[in-house]
């Protein structure tokens, strides 16, 4: 059988089978499914992107061992802070991680989550990059994106190659969301998420006020989302 021919048959065979899904309680490794239409289904879950802001012109501009550091860094700190606040990571996509959070406190998790980072960047990294470097000008910006809504996630691939897709609004609109650039804003959410947040993930400094700022959203009209250039101390 040719490749064209493969190719049909595993089409079909995803199209036409009925879906085998059930509801899901954490989140699933990739063995945990099978190849075929095989899924687990989120009611209500978080989904986290942190994104290493102008990779290109780190690449493009820098040493590759410098480059190489700087992705790191900032990918061994995100992923802690997430692990931190009971975040599971799912994917590391080149300069960028995903993170999924669950239960009742999961946008409050994620949230937080997105201020430590901004903080690890701020007085961790950039620190340390001027330490070691005292003539570098370079310094990590960086975006986080976060939204919630149900996800529908399936394993995709092929045999010895393969991982999860994760389908829903919240893993597209996080990712989106991770890509804005905005003097120093460096964590976004969107309503969804910050109005179910608790007080102390929307609240800060004394007198109490706002951590966040409501803004429209060009790429997608009608959806509402909010800014920060807060960070969470730890």
């Amino acid at each position: 059988m040719g490749l064209k021919e493969d190719l049909e048959t595993d089409v079909r065979n995803i199209f036409n089978p009925r879906w085998s899904t059930r509801d899901g309680t954490v989140v699933p490794e990739a063995d945990d499914l099978g190849l075929g239409n095989d899924a687990v289904k989120f009611a209500d879950a978080v989904v986290l992107y942190a994104d290493l802001a102008e990779s290109t012109a780190l690449v493009d501009g820098k040493a590759d061992w410098f480059a190489a550091e700087i992705y790191k860094t900032f990918l061994h700190c995100a992923s802690k802070v997430i692990r931190s606040m009971n975040g599971e990571i799912t994917a590391f996509d080149g300069d960028r991680i995903m993170a999924v959070f669950l239960g009742d406190s999961k946008r409050s998790n994620a949230t937080q989550s997105g201020l430590k980072i901004n903080y690890a960047v701020r007085t961790i990294i950039n620190p340390a990059i001027k330490n070691k470097y005292p003539d570098e000008t370079y310094a990590v910006r960086h975006a986080v994106g976060i939204d919630v809504s149900k996800l529908f996630v399936a394993r995709t691939g092929i045999r010895g190659s393969n991982d999860l897709v994760w389908v829903g609004r919240a893993a597209n609109y996080a990712a989106k969301l991770a890509t804005i650039r905005d003097n120093g804003y460096t964590t976004w959410i969107t309503a969804d998420v910050y109005n179910k947040a608790d007080e102390a993930s929307r609240m800060g400094g004394d007198p109490k006020r706002s951590m966040w700022e409501k803004r429209s959203w060009s790429k997608l009209p009608g959806v509402q989302i909010y800014r920060s250039n807060w960070w969470w101390p730890f």
